[in-house]
């Protein structure tokens, strides 16, 4: 049950602490294992909702947990997919749970008893869940879901902000080989920018592989990659 005496302090400091983390799996590690463990629970796990509702376990605490996301995916059923949200979802018994039937059933299988999810929302949208299992059943409190829907608040813009530093890193990358690769056609080809440039992009298209792996393979061998 979670304490009543949290120090508000102690929250803004825990928020600083994830938009300080180094990566979005290090800030996901940071979410689950603070919720866990200010509210007593076995296990949890943070899970990304991507483009085509596809699912990514970015963090969890057992592979009992990645399982369970897992079984979400391919039932299309369980916290990540309901379109019942208001701030938490509370599931004190899994064995008599409707909302999800044949997922809950399937979880129980795992090990879990009672669930307590809360919705990580960014820009007034759902980019992912955190979940938190029990693997006795227990009964989950108001403050209990308050406080993790107030944690969740500062741990999505964290997880936000944290994907597109990443996703910004690897634009960069990119970027950075892209460069390299035109540089090594000009100079055995004697081509000018603009035209190795078109030679990879040429290249990726017509053997399907991303602009990216192409100028990869061309740096680290010195010659494109083979026909897949």
């Amino acid at each position: 049950m979670a304490d009543e005496t949290i120090d508000p302090q102690e929250l803004t400091d825990l928020a600083v602490e994830l938009h300080a983390a180094e990566s979005p799996r290090a800030t996901a590690d940071q979410v689950i294992n603070y919720l866990r463990d200010t509210l007593e629970m076995d296990h949890a796990g943070v899970t990304m909702i991507r483009a085509g509702r596809q699912l990514d376990t970015v963090a969890a605490t057992s592979e009992a947990v990645t399982q369970a996301d897992a079984l979400q995916q391919e039932l299309g059923e369980g916290p990540c997919f309901s379109d019942s949200w208001d701030q938490t979802l509370r599931s004190g018994d899994l064995t008599s749970d409707v909302h999800w039937p044949r997922w809950a059933d399937a979880v129980v299988g795992l090990g879990f008893k009672s669930m307590l999810a809360v919705a990580l929302v960014h820009d007034d949208r759902r980019i992912g869940v955190v979940c938190l299992y029990s693997r006795s059943p227990r009964f989950f409190s108001d403050d209990d879901a308050a406080l993790a829907h107030l944690f969740a608040r500062h741990a999505a813009i964290a997880l936000a902000r944290a994907e597109q530093e990443a996703q910004l890193g690897l634009a960069l990358d990119a970027r950075k080989l892209i460069g390299q690769a035109q540089g090594i056609l000009m100079e055995r080809f004697g081509l000018d920018e603009v035209r190795a440039f078109e030679v990879l992009k040429r290249y990726s298209q017509n053997h399907n592989l991303k602009l990216r792996v192409v100028a990869e393979s061309l740096v680290a061998t010195r010659r494109l990659p083979s026909d897949p």
